[in-house]
């Protein structure tokens, strides 16, 4: 059995890399932090004329009809260049309103018309719904959500008397949030505060389990290819750099170090493109898998950001070097749709009963 990518796939992601290299360089995200972050707008534009914001979007729906793990290869490219455009949240509210019959707004998100975000909280009951009258309300304040301040519409996980449920938001209509400062400026950050905000409810359990599930397979994808970049950086900087005489890569600690990065790096394509399978497959472990590439991406991301730190010495340290750009997006990204922890107590509550039934947890 072949788990490597497939022709196509592999196609997919050298042309996802020469286009980000044209028009991603390091350079290009420099001018998005000069500019106090958000977004570059050359790049938004290319990839929505690359139909990227559809690639796994049915072609009856204005799509280009591939899957979840094509998705996924196109997000690893966009971690790998820590490309300042908001992809990710776009997509996965468009999967989001997708799912729920939602198509004419799917297809502004697909055009490129409009930005969308989602707003999920690790806390049950950040956000709150209540029905009145037949219509229904928010109250509440959702976590961090990237790209609030410039979204058109959020998908909004709140919790009802009934239990979790997704609910649309429109942001042109209710106003959006200012961008507040953040660690990685890469991107845009806002808080999404409720008061009695109208919303209309697209989905119950289901939708917020689906929705939770993308949402941190995104994180993950987009961690595993910053972490590549990350390691190529510090292998490239140890043949380079010359201490006592010799390249630090001929030392054996700095080998052992890079050696440990690459182990990090595979564990993370690994679990990625298996969540990213069992997504677009409807697998049964869908959740399962996603919350593993959640929780190894995560711990394994803060690894390889800290050794190549530490390989680059006093250089990894300063505004000129792009490591930065890396450690910083991976640590807003760790965070993103539950940490480490959070999905720990997730695949415990999803594996507990297996267990109990005395069969196997995979």
């Amino acid at each position: 059995m072949d788990f490597d990518l497939s022709e196509d796939q592999l196609a997919l992601r050298d042309g996802a890399r020469e286009l980000l290299d044209g028009v991603s360089p390091p350079e290009a995200v420099r001018e998005v932090l000069e500019a106090g972050g958000g977004r570059h707008d050359g790049i938004w534009s290319a990839m929505v004329e690359q139909g990227w914001l559809g690639v796994a979007v049915a072609e009856a729906d204005g799509g280009l009809g591939f899957g979840t793990v094509e998705l996924a290869v196109l997000l690893a490219e966009i971690g790998r260049h820590a490309t300042p455009v908001p992809f990710a949240s776009t997509v996965l509210a468009i999967d989001g309103l997708v799912r729920a019959g939602r198509t004419d707004d799917a297809a502004r998100l697909v055009a490129g018309d409009a930005i969308g975000t989602v707003a999920w909280s690790a806390r049950a009951d950040a956000v709150r719904a209540r029905e009145e009258g037949g219509a229904w309300r928010l109250d509440g304040r959702a976590d961090p959500t990237l790209y609030a301040p410039s979204a058109a519409l959020a998908l909004v996980v709140a919790s009802t008397p009934d239990g979790p449920a997704l609910f649309r938001v429109d942001l042109e209509a209710t106003g959006r949030p200012a961008a507040e400062p953040a660690v990685d400026r890469t991107r845009e950050l806002g808080w999404l505060d409720f008061t009695g905000t109208p919303a209309d409810r697209l989905g119950g359990a289901d939708a917020v389990e689906a929705l939770l599930d993308r949402g941190a397979l995104f994180a993950s994808a987009e961690m595993l290819g910053g972490a590549e970049r990350v390691l190529e950086l510090t292998v490239e900087y140890a043949k380079d750099r010359v201490q006592f005489g010799r390249a630090i890569g001929s030392f054996q600690a700095i080998k052992h170090k890079c050696a440990d990065m690459l182990v990090d790096v595979e564990g993370m394509r690994s679990t990625v493109f298996w969540a990213a399978w069992c997504i677009g497959a409807d697998d049964p472990d869908a959740s399962v898998a996603a919350s593993t590439a959640k929780v190894w991406s995560a711990d394994a991301s803060k690894r390889v950001m800290a050794d190549g730190l530490q390989i680059h010495g006093g250089i990894g340290f300063t505004w000129e070097h792009d490591l930065h750009l890396f450690l910083k997006r991976a640590q807003l990204d760790q965070l993103t749709f539950g940490d480490a922890a959070f999905h720990r107590a997730r695949l415990a509550a999803l594996l507990r009963p297996r267990v109990a039934a005395g069969t196997g947890v995979i």
